[in-house]
């Protein structure tokens, strides 16, 4: 079949009006296998669709535009960038809205692609060109695929800025429409990810104007629907550069993130433990967490209690931040940094081992996991294994296989057996034989299933 759509497409170039030929095409293309149609990639000669997209016929239009979506996702965005580029510049500026997504979804691909956007990128007229159709476009797939283009490197962010195109974004960031800011707002951070993108969005002012509208938020009553991108927005930036540097210079991030923790909308409480979480995931961000105190303490307590309390996911998310908080490198192991995760577990819950034992019994393997996943990350710490050793039953609980059903489960498990077996003290605290039957567990493997004895039954045939 994909053959026939080989024939039909030749059929369809050396016509003139070839509306029969592509309603065939158009059903041939969407009941051909994707696979199928890729091993014919060599000979799916595209540019003549291209070329009826320019005739101003709807139905034609419309039927090249459904062939072409299938078709180009059997070609590789290097080939669509180095055979299809007149194609494409043609397509930014069709009067046709479809077109124009479609074309927009290919620079995509291309943008996406490492090796596909250096064609771009080598090409500074092509480049200039998709930055200036782009800008007419208020489609936030457009949005969107400017800033893509603009973290690729310095110089296409200096196209993207020179159109106007990023200044204009950053002015609906910072404007009236909460909507808008709430999309600009993922956008930008996507720019954040880069180090030119940082460098240009602080010295244009943009981070200290998103700190100023986070201070102004208490005072309108719509900041719930972009003050979660806000700030994601400073949790990422604290990573990329310096938590502590970050925390300094805009206070008001940590404080509202303590605000939100005590929050009673899900929303808002779960942007908190996502936030600490990635800020508490390297040491200098584990001090500044630390210089708290008694708030910090009161916050993980508030985690403690919602990963009790609440719905699976957000449960799921605070144990996926305590493991982020806790974990310390065998060479991050100072006794104040030690001292310090022990202090942090004991502020989560009365009983914090317990806590987690208990989630990690219930029937959902991603909360079943992620309570694993709690445990292995302080495996590795002297305190915790002596907390684990004197719970009763609790080492027995971890060398039983009986309890995970599902390949997730058994990775998390043998992912605790083996930071366990891997530690240095763990021999000394839980003493040879248990050490001995980690190591064994460690050696039979994630998925191994212990023989089941059959005895000859006499007589029997």
């Amino acid at each position: 079949m994909a053959a026939q759509a080989v024939t039909l497409l030749r059929e369809v170039a050396r016509l003139e009006a070839p509306l029969e030929e592509l309603r065939a095409l158009q059903s041939v293309v969407h009941a051909v296998p994707l696979h199928e149609l890729r091993e014919q990639a060599a000979e799916l000669r595209l540019g003549p669709l291209f070329s009826l997209l320019n005739e101003n016929n709807r139905e034609q239009t419309a039927l090249c535009v459904s062939i072409l979506e299938r078709l180009l996702q059997a070609v590789g965005p290097v080939h669509v960038a180095r055979n299809l580029r007149v194609d494409l510049q043609r397509g930014l500026t069709h009067p046709d809205d479809s077109v124009k997504t479609l074309t927009l979804s290919q620079i995509g691909r291309i943008v996406e692609n490492s090796e596909a956007v250096t064609e771009i990128l080598n090409n500074t007229e092509l480049l200039k060109q998709i930055v200036y159709c782009i800008g007419g476009e208020n489609l936030s797939v457009a949005k969107a695929l400017i800033i893509e283009i603009s973290s690729v490197s310095l110089e296409s962010l200096n196209y993207c800025t020179t159109s106007g195109l990023v200044t204009q974004l950053l002015r609906e960031l910072t404007g009236e429409d909460v909507l808008v800011r709430a999309t600009c707002i993922e956008m930008v951070t996507s720019l954040a990810y880069t180090h030119h993108g940082r460098q240009y969005l602080a010295q244009e002012g943009v981070i200290d104007q998103i700190s100023n509208i986070i201070v102004g938020a208490d005072s309108d009553p719509f900041s719930g629907f972009y003050l979660p991108g806000f700030v994601k927005f400073f949790g990422n930036l604290a990573v990329m550069d310096s938590p502590q540097q970050i925390c300094e210079r805009y206070p008001v991030f940590l404080e509202k993130v303590f605000e939100m923790a005590d929050s009673q909308d899900p929303t808002m409480i779960g942007v908190a433990v996502d936030t600490v979480g990635i800020l508490g995931s390297s040491v200098e961000g584990k001090q500044v967490l630390q210089k708290t105190g008694t708030r910090f303490e009161h916050l993980l307590t508030r985690i403690g209690y919602q990963a009790k309390n609440a719905s699976t996911e957000l449960k799921t998310r605070c144990l996926d931040a305590v493991s982020s908080l806790l974990y310390l490198s065998p060479e991050q192991q100072t006794d104040d940094f030690l001292r310090m995760a022990e202090s942090w577990f004991a502020s989560l819950s009365q009983d914090s081992l317990e806590l987690f034992r208990g989630i990690s019994n219930q029937p959902f393997p991603e909360l079943h996991c992620a309570a694993l996943k709690v445990f292995t990350a302080i495996a590795n710490q002297p305190w915790a294994q002596k907390l684990m050793f004197n719970s009763p039953g609790f080492v027995e609980f971890v060398m039983d296989r009986s309890v995970e059903h599902d390949k997730a489960s058994k990775d998390a498990k043998y992912e605790l057996v083996k930071a366990l077996a891997n530690s240095k003290t763990v021999a000394e605290i839980f003493g040879n034989s248990n050490y001995l039957r980690l190591r064994t567990y460690l050696s039979e493997g994630p998925y191994y299933v212990k023989p089941v004895a059959t005895t000859a039954v006499e007589g029997a045939d």
